[in-house]
Parts: structure tokens; sequence; C-alpha cells
């Protein structure tokens, strides 16, 4: 079983969400973190803010799509800790829309996704993870760290009605888990670097909770637990996630039960 205290924690998506509650546990549990975003203002904030929990925390301005700055991301942690034990690569966005949008009255196509808004997302929640996955697992190799990739599905990735954008590429992520275990198998270091993924449900996020209300109460009554789930609940999975070594290579649903029906 591996220990939070002192480990460290690369977070994407840091300056808000599950990403910031990720790094405000990890530091309450005397873990040392490196948050990213893409904001800097709201990420200059976040940093501060967590500094009043622990001084052992630094932040990096990243475009997760950009090579550069993610080699950058994992080169600060190394420099400023001097280990990579934690991947977390939250950093994500949703841009819902129908593949294609028809007449009521015709039948005929009115509309369609443009490429823009499919690859945009594809960008960020894919070839972003895969990118901050790369560098970081380079420098965990190159400097013998011990720890988890620990990437985000979603039941999204079930197939969502106007997500095909998000859905696809929440899909590919839980494959990720698989093909990277495998690989590190082959190469010898899988007992000391071990993926695993998170598929959660709806979260009850500020975001989310700013909904319009009877759309959130439409959405609550499809969980059978009946409510969103807690942000710290995701991250408590996280953390026992990180601590078990005997978790590889799989995707964990943390939904509340939620099934999708076959209409999304």
């Amino acid at each position: 079983m591996l220990t939070i205290h002192d480990a460290v924690a690369v977070i994407t998506g840091g300056g808000s969400g599950i990403g910031r509650i990720l790094a405000e546990f990890w530091l309450r549990e005397g873990g040392r973190v490196v948050i990213a975003d893409v904001a800097e203002g709201p990420l200059l904030q976040a940093e501060a803010e967590l500094r009043m929990i622990s001084p052992s925390v630094v932040s990096c301005c990243c475009n997760v799509t950009d090579e550069e700055d993610c080699k950058k991301l994992a080169e600060l942690s190394i420099a400023a800790f001097g280990a990579i034990n934690l991947v977390a690569p939250f950093a994500g966005i949703t841009n819902d829309g129908l593949f294609i949008k028809t007449d009521r009255e015709t039948g005929k196509v009115t509309g369609k996704m443009s490429l823009e808004q499919f690859q945009k997302v594809i960008d960020i929640n894919l070839t972003g993870v895969f990118l901050t996955v790369r560098e970081c697992v380079e420098a965990m190799v190159n400097n013998g760290c011990i720890g988890l990739i620990c990437l985000v599905s979603s039941t999204g990735s079930l197939g969502t009605a106007g997500q095909i954008n998000y859905a696809s590429s929440k899909a590919a992520i839980s494959v990720m888990p698989k093909v990277l275990t495998a690989e590190f198998f082959r190469r010898g270091f899988a007992d000391r670097i071990r993926c695993m993924a998170i598929a959660p449900g709806y979260v009850g996020t500020a975001m989310v909770k700013k909904m319009n209300e009877t759309v959130l109460a439409k959405i609550i009554d499809q969980v059978p637990i009946g409510r969103l789930i807690d942000p710290e609940e995701v991250v408590s999975l996280v953390a026992e996630l990180y601590r078990n070594q005997a978790m590889a290579g799989e995707t964990v649903f943390i939904h509340g039960g939620l099934r999708l029906g076959s209409k999304g």
C-alpha cells in the first residue's frame, strides 16, 4: 500500500472542479501538489488559496494540447519536488450538440455538428490526456518514481445522445488503462507505475449545481441513490486507487447505480 504523505500529485484542470478538490485533499493528507490549468488568473488564485492548507504546492499554466507545455509541466514537477507519484489529467470540456439536426416536418437535415465542435473536445479530452501522461510517465521512469496514472472517463463513455464528441473521447480514455498496463508490463515497470481510470456519473460540482432546477431534477431522477455524486466521493476513490497497489488496468465507475437508457 502506498501512502499519500510526501507523495507528489500532478493535476491538470487543478484550478477548479474535481481537480481543485483533489489538490485540497492531497495537501491535507500531507502530500505535495503541482496544479496546472490553461487560465492563468484562476490558477494563481487557486495556488494562493491552496497555500493556506500547505506550502507544498506550485502551479503551472499549461495548455494540455501543447507538447511543450506538457513537457514543461513534468519538468517543473521534478524540479520542484523531485518526483511524480500521481498523475491526474483532469482537464476536460464538454461542447454538446446533435450529430445531425432534422426538420420535424420534412425530415431533411437542417444542421450538423461542426468539425471544430467535435475536434476541440477530442483535442483537450483525449490528445491532452495523451500528452500529459506521456510526458509525466517519461519523467517517472527516468527518475525511478512509484505511483499511479489516474485517468477520468465518464458514464458518457457508454453513449449519451448529443455528446458524440465527449462520449467518443471518454470511451477512448476507458481503454487506456488496459493498453498502458500491458505496455508497462512488457517494459518491466508495471509493478511501479500503474494506470487506472475512474468513470463518474453526475457529479455535484459548482457548475452542475448552477444548472436549471428542472433539468437538474430530471437528472437526479435517473440516479438510483437519489442524488448527485459528491466531488469528495470521487476524490476518495482516487485516493484509494492510489493507495491500493493491486488496482491496475481497469476503469471503475462511480455513478450511484446509474444506467443509461436507449435514448441516452
